[in-house]
């Protein structure tokens, strides 16, 4: 699924049209991302959590020639998903 067919189905679920749909569909990133620029961890339950993680530089090797290079530290966007969406992803 893509952000279009999102915001369609989010459209349908919820009884919106695909406009209002997509103003919240980009809402939620938007604060999704925003808090977790802040170094804040966003919770949802039975769905997931976010959170951003810390990744050390690091060697590395350039693979088109072999050259050593040096990989900077950075953070990085991580999702756990909750029990309720496990649950659902294996309940066919």
């Amino acid at each position: 699924m893509n952000k279009k067919e999102l915001v369609s189905a989010v459209a349908r679920e919820a009884g919106l049209t695909n406009a209002k749909a997509a103003e919240a569909v980009e809402a939620f990133i938007k604060s999704v991302s925003g808090t977790l620029q802040q170094g804040e961890d966003v919770r949802i339950p039975g769905f997931g959590s976010f959170e951003v993680s810390h990744r050390a530089a690091s060697k590395g090797v350039n693979p088109a020639n072999g050259t050593p290079i040096d990989i900077p530290a950075r953070n990085v966007p991580k999702f756990k998903a909750g029990n309720l969406l496990k649950e659902a992803v294996n309940d066919k």
